[in-house]
This record gives structure tokens, C-alpha cells and sequence, in this order.
């Protein structure tokens, strides 16, 4: 069987043994996800390349510490959310800024009236982009959150605060953000 058709336990096994073709097909059934997973923090495209690609890096070097193989991919997704937020703060912290914030128009031109998924595109587009107006503890718990799918015990560990400013930090999130879309809505 070839590294292609293997279960991700036997891949992680030979990228162990330090197999490279088994490293590429694990970098290859991650690294959307991952590069997805990073620009929602990082908002910035090659950054979030530079950390995938660290943060893959950084897993093959600490398969060892790894305990269980069929948490790879969370295990791995942990890694990329970790990194993203620090190279975030990082950037802040030195005021860069982000050349990627632009809103694409969606239309349907077939005969101008949109379909029901153009519809529910542009309706998720519209609350991605008030989230990146939102501040931005609030839009990395909200991403975290609703996004990735972490719970708040998750999201309290990484963002480093505890479980009730957790709760409460969400609670205000999601509360600016129906501010804004409601604002949107008026406009």
C-alpha cells in the first residue's frame, strides 16, 4: 500500500521514521484546512503561508510528544492556531498592517437577480467582513468560536484568560457583531 492510501496512524508512523513521501501526503491532506484556519486569525495570505508551513515544520519535529496519532489533525490544528495568534500579536505590537481587506462584490450576472446560494454567500461575506471590524480579541474568540468550533474551556486556554472572562468575552463579541449588522442593514 502506498503512503497515498494509508490511514493517517500509519502515515504518522513513517513520517516518525522520518519517510518523506509520508510527510508530503500529510502535508497534503492538511494544508487547506491549515492555511484556512490561519488567515481567519492573521488576516494576511503570506503570512499565513510563512505559519502553515512552521507550524508543519514544528509538528514533524515533535511527532514523538505526539500520544495519541488519531489526534493529529486537532493536535496539529492547535499548533497553527497558536502560532497565528502570536505572530498576530506580534504584528500588531509592531502596528503592521494587513494589504487584504477587501470586500468582493457578489453578483449574479446571468440575469441579475440573485440565486438563493449567491444570496447566502454575499450573507456570509457580509458577517465575515463586519468581523474583521470587530476588535480584535473579540473577532479571534468569535473565530475561534464559531469558526474553528472551540469550545470556551479551549478558547480560555488558548487565548490565556479564565473560563468566566471567557464566557463574557464571547457574550460582548457576539453582541458587537449584531451591532454592526444591524448597522450594515441601515446603511
Amino acid at each position: 500500500m502506498t503512503p497515498n492510501h494509508q490511514n493517517i496512524e500509519k502515515l504518522i508512523a513513517l513520517c516518525i521514521e522520518g519517510n518523506q513521501s509520508a510527510q508530503m501526503e500529510v502535508y497534503n491532506r492538511y494544508y487547506k484546512a491549515m492555511y484556512n484556519t490561519s488567515i481567519r486569525i492573521v488576516k494576511n495570505s503570506f503570512e499565513a503561508e510563512d505559519i502553515m508551513q512552521d507550524s508543519f515544520l514544528t509538528a514533524f519535529t515533535k511527532l514523538g510528544s505526539l500520544k495519541d496519532t488519531k489526534t493529529f489533525g486537532p493536535w496539529l490544528k492547535r499548533i497553527v492556531v497558536n502560532n497565528s495568534i502570536y505572530h498576530y500579536r506580534k504584528r500588531i505590537k509592531h502596528q503592521e498592517t494587513a494589504l487584504e481587506d477587501v470586500l468582493y462584490k457578489i453578483e449574479d450576472e446571468s440575469d441579475g437577480i440573485e440565486s438563493e446560494q449567491t444570496y447566502q454567500n454575499a450573507k456570509a461575506q457580509q458577517v465575515l467582513t463586519a468581523m474583521k471590524g470587530l476588535k480584535d480579541n473579540y473577532r479571534i474568540a468569535l473565530t475561534l468560536s464559531l469558526i474553528e468550533g472551540y469550545d470556551n474551556e479551549e478558547i480560555s486556554e488558548i487565548m490565556k484568560i479564565n473560563h468566566g472572562n471567557c464566557r463574557t468575552l464571547i457574550s460582548r463579541a457576539k453582541d458587537s457583531l449584531r451591532k454592526r449588522l444591524n448597522e450594515a442593514l441601515v446603511n
